[in-house]
């Protein structure tokens, strides 16, 4: 009989059983003069001994504000010192980071706050086509009155204020700098007895997570589930003090936050944000001229980097390690990571944010056929299984749902037990959705998606929410929203609509339509308009069909193009 698809992951390198805060000041102590943080587009560099001013002097800031243990500090800006900062110094105080997505509009940043009860929230002037100040002035009209820190708003009701990162900002907004001024409100006894009084397993962070219900869920970790999980990252990248890490990838996300900051956070390593968004030059300037070691990103990133037409001038022979996730990675471009851009020792990660994320890596001695067909095998201190539709473990081989279990798995979605009690069942096991198999030495595949959930470079997209989205449009009657393959992005978002009599909107209107109140990545690539859906006997669309057709008309092949 074969072996059960159940195994745990390595117990010989311990949990960190301690705060963030605390993991901070100890890293400071052991290598202050080291470089921390360099964020290249800001011109900025950071010893970990000036981090640690930095970071002090914006935890005591914080908390003149008001802000106590377990309020909730939301960050809405694109990746720059300042939200690094902010996240370590929010950690230290025991302030709850509520990680708002850049290039969310109106709609999507109201449900963000109104759902977390922000008390605050550090707030980016603008980014790329998005005018922060005047999305949140729209949002929040009292503001514009209030004196900082005194906001009255029905809408928010547990809104004070908003900090904004620009020099100058409109009346209402708090200017980091004058934030910084009101460090002096607080002693450093008084922040140190905040920290002393934290506990490891209390609430953090909260990242939002799109849902098939059409809403967001907050995801909610505690400081034991994301400081061991950069940790047990780094520790499989073999990270030291002495490597240097370029991080593309955003910050909001637990791959930029956890994976990256906490990561380098617990070995010492060096930082290096190449930009305040994603850009294949930038990105192979920082790693050339920072002499980097490490390298994140999903794979549309790499293929941008390697595809880039002046990759050739840039001395990339420093680079050994890094990580791939996000979406699948064809062979070929693992070859040629490995190949030309010296990234030997490459691993791909797999997770959730829901678990921290990671779950499952590669190690940096697979061969390269394991680290383009699975995802690893289970952490150190997790657990992995995989189950039939009664909830039994399968043989090795078999396809089931993945489960993970341990430290990793949240405390739960922000107030909403109903959605916590669906993902984490009784024995503690989060059930992903996602189908899988186990081979006899541990590793997983993952063959498909029991959601719906498209992952279009890098991001996590639900129809479900897509299609209420476009339901509210006065002209659609009806809409299905499905993902075909796509070289590029891994997946494009195509969207099926029924409109309703004597309505015609062209396809660019409703994208407009959509571009100017959701996420840019959320928007569809196309649009097809039909009087019907492909259905069962039964009256249940059928996706797989509505795949099928878009692809064939699109003259798409399975692996995309």
């Amino acid at each position: 009989m074969n072996a059960l698809s159940q195994t745990q992951g390595r117990q010989d390198t311990k949990l960190l059983q301690m705060c963030i805060g605390d993991a901070f000041d100890l890293t400071v102590s052991r290598f202050a003069e080291r470089e921390a943080l360099v964020v290249r587009h800001q011109g900025l560099r950071y010893s970990w001994r000036t981090l640690a001013d930095a970071v002090e002097r914006q935890a005591r800031a914080l908390m003149a504000l008001g802000l106590e243990r377990g309020d909730r500090l939301g960050i809405w800006a694109p990746n720059c010192a300042q939200w690094c900062i902010t996240q370590f110094a929010s950690a230290k105080i025991g302030a709850i980071l509520v990680n708002i997505n850049p290039a969310y509009r109106s709609n999507e940043l109201a449900y963000a706050l109104s759902q977390s009860g922000c008390r605050w929230i550090v707030c980016a002037d603008a980014f790329k086509t998005s005018d922060y100040h005047a999305m949140l002035l729209e949002l929040v009209p009292e503001l514009a009155a209030s004196a900082p820190g005194e906001l009255a708003c029905e809408r928010f009701p547990e809104l004070r204020g908003v900090v904004s990162l620009a020099d100058h900002p409109p009346l209402g907004f708090l200017a980091w700098q004058a934030l910084q001024a009101r460090a002096g409100e607080v002693s450093t006894a008084a922040l140190a007895a905040r920290q002393t009084s934290l506990h490891y397993a209390e609430p953090i962070n909260i990242q939002y997570t799109s849902g098939t219900t059409g809403f967001p869920k907050g995801a909610t970790l505690s400081h034991y589930n994301i400081l061991n999980n950069g940790y047990m990252v780094g520790e499989s990248l073999g990270l030291t003090e002495h490597d240097r890490l370029v991080v593309p990838v955003p910050l909001y996300h637990c791959f930029g936050m956890v994976m990256a900051n906490l990561g380098c956070l617990t070995h010492g390593s060096t930082l290096i944000y190449p930009g305040d968004a994603f850009d294949p030059l930038t990105t192979l300037c920082a790693v050339a001229e920072e002499r980097a070691t490490a390298l994140y990103g999903v794979p549309t990133m790499f293929i941008a980097e390697l595809d880039h037409p002046q990759r050739d001038t840039f001395d990339l022979s420093s680079l050994r390690t890094g990580i791939m996730a996000g979406a699948n990675c064809p062979i070929e471009v693992m070859r040629r990571v490995i190949d030309e851009m010296h990234m030997s020792e490459v691993q791909i990660a797999y997770g959730m944010t829901e678990t921290s994320p990671v779950s499952l890596q590669t190690g940096p001695d697979d061969d390269l056929e394991l680290r383009v067909t699975t995802v690893g095998r289970t952490q150190p201190h997790l657990q992995s299984k995989i189950i039939d539709s009664a909830g039994q473990c399968v043989p090795r081989g078999e396809i089931g749902e993945l489960c993970t279990r341990g430290y990793s798995v949240m405390l739960g979605y922000w107030n909403n037990p109903a959605a916590s009690a669906e993902s984490i069942d009784e024995q503690g096991w989060m059930h992903t959705g996602d189908l899988a198999s186990m081979d006899e030495q541990g590793y997983v595949r993952i063959v498909g998606r029991s959601k719906d959930m498209i992952i279009r470079g890098g991001e996590n997209i639900y129809p479900r929410e897509l299609e209420e989205f476009f339901a509210s449009h006065p002209a659609v009657a009806e809409v299905q929203v499905i993902g075909i393959p796509c070289a590029r992005y891994g997946e494009e978002i195509v969207a099926w609509i029924r409109l309703h009599p004597d309505q015609n909107p062209g396809e660019e209107q409703l994208r407009d339509w959509a571009r100017a109140r959701i996420a840019h990545f959320k928007v569809p690539r196309y649009f097809r308009f039909v009087e019907q859906f492909p259905m069962t006997v039964t009256g249940k669309v059928q996706k797989f069909r509505m795949r099928e057709i878009s692809m064939q008309e699109l003259q798409l092949c399975a692996g995309g193009r």
